[in-house]
């Protein structure tokens, strides 16, 4: 083409709309094979979604018929090419998505029932440490006062029971009688003129040095039958004494021992006061115990109070 040339044709010629004028159709102007646009143009617009890559023209099935299907229910398209297996397409490589909660590793989200448990086992712990606090008390100190000392005191026995055992009905103690209410007999008689007696207003049994003269302890509420032991507390001075035992009617023994125990001087019955105890066998319920002064007895003393102990102890 030169200058001053047009060409073979003139610019009407290449209007591709110029089917649509009359003067266009004169010329030889076809309407496009394909599509809008230019004549022949492959831009064809089609609905979204439709558009297919590397697949082949399909194949139109004639009328009533049914085309042949590519694939099965939910079977991929054989003729279908992912954009990235194109060049310039998309990464063919995925990025993993982070898994949250770290337990499964499905990514599922987070382990709210590890979470859950590990709230349940705090809540335990604080609460468990509360009620040991609450149940210790303080540790500090004032705990043990009030509690015996493992080492037995002056006058006590590490083992007070020699033959009798720990049950709560044998270590049962029959309260002690005093002087006023024991049954006398003879010329024996009640006085208070030496200090040291444990009796109800100092009261103690005296003048039972005669031969004939006793004190009577009728016993009720024994709780059950078996062998207890007798306590007497008296006072004596100078020599040892001893007098008659009789239970329920028969003599215990051969001697009550009244020693002079706590060394009091002749005389010196202030001074005297001391302990004896003996080992009968009671029935249960009532039982009758006398202290009395018989032949060849030694009856110097002055009798304070009489009391029992299940069991045979000594104190």
């Amino acid at each position: 083409m030169t200058s001053g040339n047009n060409g073979a044709t003139t610019p009407e010629d290449d209007d591709p709309f110029g089917y649509l004028y009359a003067d266009g159709q004169a010329n030889g102007a076809q309407p496009p094979s394909g599509g809008y646009g230019y004549p022949n143009a492959m831009n064809r617009a089609r609905p979204v979604g439709q558009r297919q890559y590397g697949q082949q023209a399909p194949v139109t099935a004639p009328y009533g018929q049914v085309p042949p299907q590519q694939g099965g229910y939910a079977q991929p398209n054989a003729h279908y090419a992912a954009p990235e297996t194109f060049p310039g397409g998309a990464p063919t490589s995925q990025q993993p998505m982070p898994a949250y909660g770290g337990g499964s590793g499905r990514g599922h989200g987070p382990n709210t029932k590890g979470l859950l448990i590990g709230a349940i086992a705090v809540v335990a712990a604080v609460v468990i440490g509360i009620a040991v606090a609450m149940a210790g008390g303080d540790d500090g100190g004032g705990g043990n006062e009030n509690q015996a000392g493992s080492t037995p005191t002056q006058g006590e026995s590490k083992d007070p029971s020699p033959s009798a055992s720990n049950s709560a009905e044998e270590q049962a103690e029959i309260r002690p009688i005093d002087a006023k209410a024991l049954r006398l007999g003879g010329t024996a008689a009640v006085a208070s003129d030496v200090q040291g007696a444990q009796s109800s207003g100092g009261f103690y049994v005296g003048n039972l040095n005669q031969v004939g003269n006793s004190v009577t302890w009728s016993v009720d509420g024994v709780p059950s039958e078996g062998v207890y032991t007798l306590f007497a507390r008296y006072s004596a001075a100078g020599e040892n004494q001893s007098m008659t035992l009789t239970v329920n009617g028969k003599t215990f023994g051969s001697k009550l021992r009244l020693d002079n125990f706590a060394k009091a001087a002749e005389g010196d019955f202030a001074k005297g006061w001391t302990t004896t105890y003996a080992y009968p066998t009671l029935n249960k319920g009532t039982n009758t115990i006398s202290v009395s002064c018989g032949p060849g007895d030694k009856c110097n003393v002055l009798l304070d109070q009489l009391w029992l102990k299940a069991g045979q102890v000594k104190g």
